[in-house]
């Protein structure tokens, strides 16, 4: 047996949306966005959704909007994908890469507090930076604590964006007895999120940036398409206005009513969806409890998790084997796997060019030497999961450090 990483669960209705799109004859930005938009936003409970080609264009529309500007810095986590801190870097800002939380992989924020006065004295990285901006990070789709983030910003005099790229649907409550808060639903100034295919909800490509500020959603709207004054974005809802006029040097980030006809239908599974990403994790919790070999990911309180990823932690100080050779073993036994990630202070870029070193974040450097992302997935099957588990099981058995208990004899001779 094999079992991808991700498989798309695409609906008979989105692929029958998609064909609809196609004979109406209108394939790029239309009707079909602006709904999605619309439904979106009133899914997340935000006022305002732009629809874009990425969630690293949603970032980049976002950081713009709050006026980044060259030369300030943003603190960003170094446990992330390469887009969160690029798109500081397109403004010509400065990432400060923060280390991580070690039980949740999540931004640490005594260590975000630390590099923030290390940068604004100057001593991070040999002259002051103007430190302006927060871009938290929900791993593998546990929410950070809100309120926390919240606080720290104000503290600090600080703007928030946040990457939501794995949290959606995810939620946040403060106590038991308080109303659930959705990602997004008035969590930062902007919340991003990611449509890629193995994403908890796909368009193929695609992405979205909400916000409560009418403002910052009519900035990031005109920059999504070129700095198009609003009069010439009546050019793309089927009119006969033929002129325009280009008021900001903007950016080619529209999404297409081909890839919403996909959003919509996607939508309005995404809660079942995650339920069955959580129906999973919960298998996989009971079989692997016992597992000596392995470290679980955390499950917090108050928390409704998207479970995007499944990411175990090798104990190898228990294995004879290390996590690439662990890797290899899953994948020659048709199991499909990832790690999420090499942390952004040791790529190449970010060490040879920003100068950041292994012991700028320690915790970071540690953990993902002992990170595996298994497969979860809607739609996948009770087989494809004992496969994934068998394996698993099989691999921590045979490579284990642990001596097998000792044999007793019955007749005590």
């Amino acid at each position: 047996m094999n079992v991808p990483f991700f498989r798309p669960s695409i609906s008979e209705t989105a692929i029958a949306e998609v064909t609809e799109c196609l004979r109406s004859g209108w394939l790029t930005t239309g009707p079909r966005v602006k709904q999605f938009e619309f439904e979106f936003a009133k899914f997340i409970g935000a006022k305002h959704a732009v629809a874009v080609n990425s969630c690293t264009a949603a970032l980049h529309l976002a950081v713009e909007a709050m006026q980044l500007k060259a030369g300030q810095g943003v603190l960003v986590p170094t446990m992330t994908f390469a887009a969160t801190a690029e798109i500081v870097l397109y403004q010509g800002g400065i990432p400060i890469l923060v280390d991580c939380d070690p039980a949740t992989l999540n931004m640490d924020f005594e260590d975000a507090a630390n590099k923030l006065e290390a940068a604004r004295s100057g001593t991070l990285q040999g002259s002051p930076i103007e430190v302006v901006g927060i871009i938290p990070v929900h791993v593998g789709g546990l929410m950070l604590d809100v309120d926390h983030i919240d606080a720290f910003a104000k503290k600090h005099t600080l703007w928030v964006v946040e990457d939501a790229a794995h949290a959606l649907p995810s939620a946040y409550r403060s106590g038991a007895d308080q109303a659930w808060r959705m990602c997004g639903e008035n969590t930062a100034a902007v919340t991003c999120y990611s449509f890629y295919a193995n994403k908890t909800m796909t368009t193929g490509e695609g992405g979205m940036a909400v916000t409560s500020d009418p403002h910052l959603a009519d900035r990031m709207r005109q920059m999504s398409l070129h700095g198009l004054s609003h009069d010439a974005w009546k050019r793309f809802q089927g009119n006969s206005q033929w002129d325009y006029q280009i008021v900001a040097p903007g950016y080619k980030y529209n999404l297409t009513d081909l890839a919403a006809a996909i959003g919509l239908h996607q939508l309005q599974r995404v809660e079942a969806m995650r339920q069955e990403r959580e129906n999973i994790a919960e298998f996989f919790f009971q079989r692997f409890r016992n597992v000596a070999e392995l470290e679980l990911p955390p499950q917090l309180e108050n928390r409704l998790h998207s479970w995007h990823l499944f990411p175990i932690r090798l104990c190898l100080d228990r294995l004879s084997i290390d996590r690439n050779e662990f890797i290899q073993c899953l994948r020659e036994r048709g199991v499909g796997c990832s790690v999420h990630w090499r942390p952004l202070h040791l790529h190449p870029y970010y060490q040879e060019t920003l100068q950041w070193q292994a012991s700028d974040c320690p915790t970071a450097t540690h953990v993902w030497n002992r990170l595996v992302s298994l497969p979860i997935f809607p739609g996948m099957t009770e087989p494809e999961q004992e496969h994934v588990v068998r394996v698993v099981t099989e691999l921590c058995a045979k490579y284990s450090l642990r001596q097998p208990a000792a044999q007793t004899n019955p007749s005590g001779t």
